[in-house]
Formats: C-alpha cells, sequence, structure tokens
C-alpha cells in the first residue's frame, strides 16, 4: 500500500519569516527598458542627454517607475523623449541582466543590479521623424547612426547590448539573453562575426529594368544567389572595424569578358559558389564612379543566379581573408544591405525572378545562419 506520507514531510520547516523580512530577503534589481529604433536605411537612433558628463549617448527609453510593466515603461519613455505616441513594440528584442559591480557603473552609484528590455521599435517613416520633439531639459539632440559609430557613443556595455538586440532583430534568432553584454546562450551567426549593416550613399539610387546602354561601362555586377529553399548568401569581410555584408560579386575587371564572368569568378572566390543561368534584374547608375578611381558614369549590375554547389571556405584573393558565408531570406538580406525601401523591392524582384525562372519556392522565415566551412551539399 502507498504511503500517504510525503517525502517533503521529512524535510525540518525553515524558520517563519514575516512578510516584511521575506520581501527584505528577495533579491532586488533596477528595471528598465529601450528601444531599437532605425532609419530607413537602418541606422540605429540614438539621444543625447543633458544631465550625463561623460558625453555618452543613450538608446530611447529609461528606468521603470514602480510596479510598471517594461513595456509600459518603454511606451511612456519614447512619448515623453521623441513625442512619438503609440509607437509599436511589438517584439522584445533582448533581455539583460547587469551586475552591481560592473565596470561601466559610475563610481559611488550604489547599483544593485539591473534587468533591461529592449523592444523593437521599428522604422521611422520620413515624416516620423519629422515629427520627433526632445524634451530640452533632458535631452539636447537625437542622430541617427551606423552601428559601426553608434556602439562607439556609447557606454561599452551599452553599445554590447544595442549590437546583440539588432542583430536579433537583423537575424531571426529570437530573444537574446545577455549579462553583462554578453550573451549566456549560444551566440547568433551576426553576433559571431561582428556584421554590421553599412549606410550606402546611393541607396535611394533606382533599379533601371531596361538594357545597359551600350555608351555605358558596367563597373559591378552583385547577385542574389539562390540555394533551393529560396535563401540566398551573403558574404562579409570580418574587416577591423566590423564585418560588412554584401551580395555574391564584384568589381568588372579585365579579364572578364562579361559582368556575368566576372560573377562567376568573384562567387566562387569569395564563397565558394558555383552558379548557373545568371540572369540580369537591372542596373543602378553610379554617376561618379568615385570608388573605382573617378571613371565617370558607369552601371553596377544587379543579377539573379541559382546556386548548384557550395564548397570549403577558402581565402579570399583579393583579400587574403576567408570571408564569412551566411545564408538569410532575401528580406533579410536587403535590411542587412542597408539599401532601404529600394533594397526590399530589389529582394521581392529576385525572389519572384527565382520563382518564375527556376522554380524556387519563397524562403521560409529562419534565424540567419552560417554556411559549414565544410559546405553545403545541395539537392
Amino acid at each position: 500500500m502507498a504511503s500517504s506520507v510525503s517525502p517533503s514531510d521529512h524535510v525540518p520547516p525553515k524558520a517563519a519569516l514575516s512578510d516584511a523580512q521575506y520581501a527584505a530577503s528577495r533579491h532586488a534589481v533596477w528595471l528598465s527598458a529601450a528601444a531599437i529604433v532605425t532609419d530607413q536605411v537602418g541606422r540605429v537612433l540614438l539621444v543625447n542627454p543633458t544631465y550625463r558628463e561623460d558625453d555618452r549617448w543613450l538608446l530611447p527609453g529609461g528606468a521603470a517607475e514602480p510596479g510598471e510593466h517594461p513595456l509600459n515603461a518603454c511606451r511612456r519613455e519614447i512619448a515623453e523623449e521623441l513625442g512619438l505616441q503609440d509607437l509599436a513594440l511589438p517584439d522584445v528584442l533582448a533581455i539583460h541582466s547587469l551586475s552591481p559591480h560592473h565596470p561601466d557603473i559610475k563610481p559611488g552609484m550604489p547599483c544593485p543590479g539591473e534587468i533591461r528590455y529592449i523592444f523593437d521599435g521599428g522604422t521611422l517613416t520620413p515624416d516620423e521623424v519629422q515629427a520627433i520633439r526632445l524634451p530640452p531639459k533632458e535631452l539636447s539632440d537625437f542622430a541617427f547612426f551606423e552601428t559601426r559609430d553608434a556602439v562607439h557613443r556609447l557606454l561599452p556595455v551599452d553599445g554590447q547590448i544595442m549590437l546583440a538586440a539588432y542583430r536579433a532583430r537583423l537575424g531571426g534568432a529570437g530573444t537574446a539573453h545577455l549579462a553583462d553584454g554578453r550573451h549566456i546562450l549560444d551566440v547568433p551567426a551576426l553576433d559571431h562575426h561582428d556584421v554590421h549593416v553599412r549606410y550606402r550613399p546611393m541607396w535611394d539610387s533606382p533599379l533601371n529594368r531596361t538594357p545597359v546602354p551600350g555608351q555605358l561601362p558596367v563597373q559591378q555586377a552583385w547577385a542574389w544567389c539562390f540555394v533551393p529553399d529560396g535563401r540566398v548568401v551573403l558574404v562579409a569581410d570580418p574587416g577591423s572595424q566590423g564585418a560588412l555584408p554584401m551580395l555574391p560579386g564584384g568589381t568588372v575587371e579585365k579579364v572578364d569578358a562579361t559582368p556575368e564572368d566576372t560573377l562567376h569568378r568573384e562567387a566562387a572566390e569569395e564563397a565558394q559558389l558555383t552558379l548557373t543561368e545568371p540572369v540580369r534584374l537591372g542596373w543602378v547608375l553610379d554617376e561618379t564612379g568615385e570608388v573605382y578611381g573617378g571613371v565617370g558614369p558607369n552601371a553596377r549590375l544587379r543579377l539573379a543566379a541559382p546556386v548548384t554547389a557550395i564548397g570549403p571556405a577558402a581565402v579570399d584573393p583579393a583579400t587574403g581573408r576567408p570571408f564569412a558565408r551566411l545564408l538569410a531570406t532575401p528580406a533579410q538580406a536587403a535590411a542587412l544591405l542597408g539599401w532601404g525601401p529600394p533594397g526590399a523591392r530589389q529582394a521581392q524582384l529576385a525572389v519572384e525572378t527565382a520563382r518564375e525562372r527556376w522554380g524556387l519556392p519563397s524562403a521560409r522565415a529562419a534565424a540567419i545562419e552560417e554556411i559549414p566551412p565544410e559546405g553545403m551539399r545541395l539537392s
């Protein structure tokens, strides 16, 4: 017959605590909330407080009031600091735990530690940016910065939080869980390779769908390179200031008979891709050719191509470094490239072309992942 006595009945009870004693025994921390808000090309909004002596900027947000939920605190702070009412905050991008003795805590500040929620504040339209109004006694300025610049305007731990949260938004890997600025779970691919969105001055240049005029030289050929599940390959050069994502391709050289030859060569050198049937989507006018030594007006060609094989990672002969190789949905790739709404439209055009020409599916939502060093077999 089963005993009616629970094993826990044999554990001596703890000394009874009053409610006040129990409350005092609980771990207490500060609670705050902030948001990642970007402009149309992916630059992050920071605010410059008037009350700090260290000249460090902040993400918009602030401390939660007693009993206030972090989501409500973030909405209140956004309204108070930016004058933006009812800004949608649909996702928690990061949850961060700061220890009481972290070196970024102001000396002499009796901080018990802090839990900070970082919400996705979305992308502001130009009209919404124009509508921003700052409280002059609290904030002196706001601006949008590339993440490579923004991280240096924040306290080191705040920069680490900002990057992890923004990459969680871009990479689709879910909420980042951080302690003292570091991931406490698996490090996502974008964080592992220190990938940043790069502002591109020609981001709003239209994609011309007509053939390239005969008198206009083609200086560049980049392609949306599709694997069978509808995702595309991005490459990122791990430079000293972080890795900047690119579509496979590059500068047309004298050894290339056609821009398509450039694409095949560069895709093999940078990402060890074998491509077939590249299709021209259109071209972007570069009026100065400044990055090519001031050659004057030229065309930057955009293509799409299916990937038939991905080989083992290798050193890129142009840089002497192996590039990071990432798989992303076309929408994720467009956001990472910093091409704004025109980039999103170009990505959709590439998807439609891949479906019509090669019968490829639209990619399902998934976390950005790294292509294994040994390459991938494609069915």
